[in-house]
């Protein structure tokens, strides 16, 4: 099996590149066939992982975060789309949250995940595609987009750098609690249901979690062909912290601001303020009118699966 290993020196806050001597000792000692390749600049990742497909590659590996991933799936996508559909995605978790990798059943732990890769049992799941915002022709993504208070609180997490992993955004969640209070009031559209309302946050989920260890959507198969919603009501900021706990254990379904649905597509309107938005842990838009998501069944294979 061919492999491309595509790192980012820049994931986990610089650890991508403290880690890169350990990463070549781990693979030269695995039976893997690699190359291994490092990323310059944003989207970087995205056109390696496509030239690799396209050069008939068995797998791209992205030695990342949520965010490496993401770009390795866009690549991917991209070759698909002219037939070259025959290259798995694995990865090695070097990120602050790793959660599209966990929620996939891949290894977070390095050498467990090359191991894991190297016995290539693979799992096909479902992908996303979002329009809207700076992506008007679409973004693909594999664990989730995250509208309001779920993309104010990842955006003030970039700001904490003295952390990382679920500590950093638990911080950065109660940080925003205090500037972050105002809901803009949203038209949210799926397959059952037309609901308007002043939404803390929208959360589509093909996975469960984000953040490192906050279970938004607990249930979510990432190959059961629809999207999981966690769907908040503006609340009061004391409210707000006790919510905390609730998503930490993935209970927050029991709150009756709290609605969850499942669907196919969703389009999300803001009928008055703007939407910050992420996919995959990444900043596409802070002051977002509209988009659209729409669930793409087994269009992306995962090596490394365990569970």
């Amino acid at each position: 099996m061919k492999a491309t290993v595509i790192l980012n020196p820049a994931s986990g806050r610089g650890r991508g590149k403290k880690i890169l001597p350990t990463l070549e000792r781990l693979l030269n000692a695995s039976g893997l066939d690699f190359d291994l390749l490092q990323s310059e600049r944003p989207w970087h990742a995205a056109d390696l992982a496509e030239r690799a497909a396209r050069e008939g590659c068995d797998s791209v590996i992205t030695a990342g975060g949520d965010g490496t991933a993401n770009e390795a799936i866009n690549g991917l996508m991209r070759a698909r789309a002219d037939g070259y559909d025959q290259t798995a995605l694995g990865m090695l978790s070097i990120g602050t949250g790793n959660d599209f990798a966990a929620g996939v059943g891949v290894p977070v732990n390095l050498g467990k995940a090359i191991k894991a890769i190297e016995q290539g049992k693979c799992r096909r799941i479902d992908i996303g595609l979002m329009k809207g915002c700076d992506f008007p022709d679409g973004r693909y993504f594999g664990n989730c987009v995250g509208i309001g208070f779920d993309a104010a609180g990842t955006i003030q997490s970039r700001k904490i750098t003295w952390v990382g992993g679920m500590l950093a955004y638990l911080i950065a969640v109660v940080q925003t609690i205090f500037w972050y209070y105002k809901a803009p009031t949203l038209q949210i559209e799926t397959n059952d249901e037309n609901l308007t309302q002043p939404s803390l946050l929208v959360s589509i989920m093909n996975g469960q979690r984000i953040g490192g260890g906050f279970w938004v959507a607990p249930d979510a198969i990432p190959d059961d062909g629809q999207f999981d919603l966690c769907i908040a009501e503006e609340v009061s900021r004391a409210r707000m912290f006790t919510f905390i706990p609730h998503f930490i254990k993935g209970t927050q379904a029991t709150q009756p601001e709290i609605k969850m649905r499942k669907s196919k597509t969703a389009r999300v309107i803001a009928i008055k303020g703007d939407m910050p938005v992420h996919i995959d842990g990444e900043i596409i838009g802070e002051a977002c009118k509209e988009l659209t998501v729409e669930i793409l069944p087994g269009q992306l294979e995962i090596i490394g699966y365990t569970e």
